[in-house]
């Protein structure tokens, strides 16, 4: 009974690295009840609803939609900031995040050092590569920003809409999309991210 009784207990069991399975059994279940519900995963439709909310419906007929059938999304995708904040702020494990030798050696190949430990508080996120204070840190950012908010909404949706939401209902259309992230990513990976650093 002591994880149950040991607020400290409890806090190092979530803050444990988990198994990967957890987080597929928690998506398959969210996919399963959105299914059931009549809804379509996916965050980025959550843009277009913003600019609904902001008036552009009165510019351009693409953003005329019932706000309420969208409520349920501005709930998911606040949630996903509380939590994330929540997890980053108070649940944030100490131990580096567990990749392969063969991705950290490629990672400092091109000038992204995989810190050993996280004495600077903000996680095991490469800060060379995120680093505001260069106009390069700011232009990366800004760029990488419009590429995937632009090219979300031209495929008409994001990587969890078509992979995880349109592949599971056979759509062909997300298929064609998630081959394409994947060779973007590809792309990015070995032959434009070198360039970069």
């Amino acid at each position: 009974m002591e994880l149950v009784t040991n607020p400290q207990t409890i806090l190092d069991f979530i803050r444990q690295p988990w198994h990967w399975a957890v987080s597929g059994i928690a998506i398959s279940a969210i996919l399963f009840l959105l299914t059931w519900m009549g809804r379509s995963f996916g965050v980025s439709t959550t843009f277009k609803s913003a600019c609904t909310v902001l008036g552009a419906g009165k510019v351009s007929s693409f953003f005329k939609m019932d706000l309420k059938e969208e409520f349920w999304r501005f709930a998911f995708v606040i949630g996903a900031l509380l939590g994330g904040m929540i997890a980053a702020s108070f649940l944030s494990s100490p131990d580096p995040v567990a990749i392969s030798e063969a991705t950290q050696t490629h990672l400092s190949e091109v000038g992204l050092v995989y810190p050993a430990s996280d004495n600077t508080g903000r996680g095991f996120v490469p800060t060379s590569f995120l680093n505001f204070s260069s106009i390069k840190g700011i232009l990366l950012a800004i760029g990488g920003g419009f590429l995937v908010g632009f090219g979300a909404r031209y495929g008409d949706g994001c990587t969890s809409g078509h992979a995880i939401s349109g592949l599971s209902h056979l759509q062909l259309p997300s298929l064609i999309t998630v081959i394409g992230f994947f060779m973007g990513g590809l792309l990015m990976t070995h032959l434009i991210l070198p360039l970069l650093f």
